[in-house]
């Protein structure tokens, strides 16, 4: 079992940049690939970033790509996502996501959340 605890959210102007961040528990986390999805009001969660075990490679949702950047931490068992030139439709609620197959694209744990708020 892997708990996923996602901070960093908060209320940021137009423009202005952020970073979350998300704890795993448990070593075998580190042989996970790890994802962040968003989920907006009134829409479906959707893909924003994933990374694979090694951290060698990283794919991006094209909404966000060359805006955002994830990253992790072994030692510290953590996921990054910087985001930067933020816009009022990135406001959502972040999910952090595990996914001990390794797949980028399925996973199988998930966090709390944290929320983002962009104001204009």
């Amino acid at each position: 079992q892997v708990q996923l605890v996602e901070s960093g959210g908060g209320l940021v102007q137009a423009g202005g940049s952020l970073t979350l961040s998300c704890a795993a528990s448990g070593r075998a986390s580190i042989y996970y690939a790890m994802g962040w999805y968003r989920q907006a009001p009134g829409n479906e969660r959707e893909f924003v970033a994933a990374i694979t075990a090694s951290g060698a490679n990283t794919y991006y949702a094209d909404s966000v790509k060359g805006r955002v950047t994830i990253s992790r931490d072994h030692a510290k068992n953590t996921v990054y996502l910087q985001m930067s030139s933020l816009r009022p439709e990135d406001t959502a609620v972040y999910y952090c996501a595990a996914s001990s197959r390794g797949k980028v694209y399925e996973y199988d744990y998930w966090g709390q959340g944290t929320q983002v708020t962009v104001s204009s």
